[in-house]
């Protein structure tokens, strides 16, 4: 079996705690943020407010002056001027460290452990640092060095040859419903994480063996 975890929201705290201390640190309305976001997004062809720089699209930096410009012009936020959003998305973030062992136990098990996200170009060198990845992974597929993202099915299909198994031997575990939909219409067993107690049990019956097999 091979196992794909997801980096932000399961390895980490969720995305939306990471984004409200990010909004409280910067003074914004995170509807306002919001907003900016989608309308940056739209010039790209997407509803989904990190696809122009996890793909990527476009750079960090072009993204971020795009936002704060739609900030102030739609808004009138003045005095933003973001150029990376790497050092306060990761200042303070703490490694899911009980998850961490969860899939420590999958490989003493003899599963493939990968690490499957959707990471922006300018934050790679940050996620590494919070974990011993190269002891902890089998494989690392990023969509920004793939060119592809989840939930897209050529995501799943490269990570599913990377792992040298069939779709219905890999499972997703990420906290985003969307990308565990995608996954299970790839093939996969599919994890919606939001708790990583509930996520460890099922993950556990997706490793043991059925009835009558060894």
């Amino acid at each position: 079996m091979a196992v794909w975890t997801d980096f932000g929201g399961v390895l980490t705290p969720p995305i939306a705690h990471t984004m409200a201390v990010f909004c409280r640190s910067q003074g914004l309305d995170p509807d306002v943020l919001g907003q900016a976001l989608g309308k940056v997004a739209a010039r790209y062809g997407t509803t989904d407010v990190m696809e122009p720089i996890d793909t990527p699209l476009v750079s960090e930096e072009e993204w971020l002056r795009q936002v704060s410009k739609a900030l102030e012009a739609d808004h009138g936020v003045t005095g933003v001027r973001l150029t990376t959003l790497a050092d306060a998305w990761f200042d303070g973030r703490e490694t899911n460290l009980a998850w961490v062992a969860e899939l420590r136990k999958a490989r003493a098990r003899g599963a493939f452990v990968g690490l499957l996200s959707n990471m922006v170009p300018a934050w790679d060198a940050h996620w590494r640092r919070m974990l011993d990845w190269t002891e902890l992974f089998d494989d690392v597929l990023l969509s920004f060095e793939a060119g592809h993202r989840k939930p897209s099915p050529r995501m799943f299909a490269l990570a599913a040859e990377r792992a040298g198994v069939p779709a219905d031997r890999c499972v997703l575990i990420d906290d985003l419903a969307y990308n565990c939909a995608g996954a299970e219409a790839a093939g996969w067993h599919a994890i919606h994480f939001t708790d990583t107690t509930e996520a460890a049990e099922r993950l556990g019956e997706l490793l043991s063996p059925a009835p009558g097999r060894s």
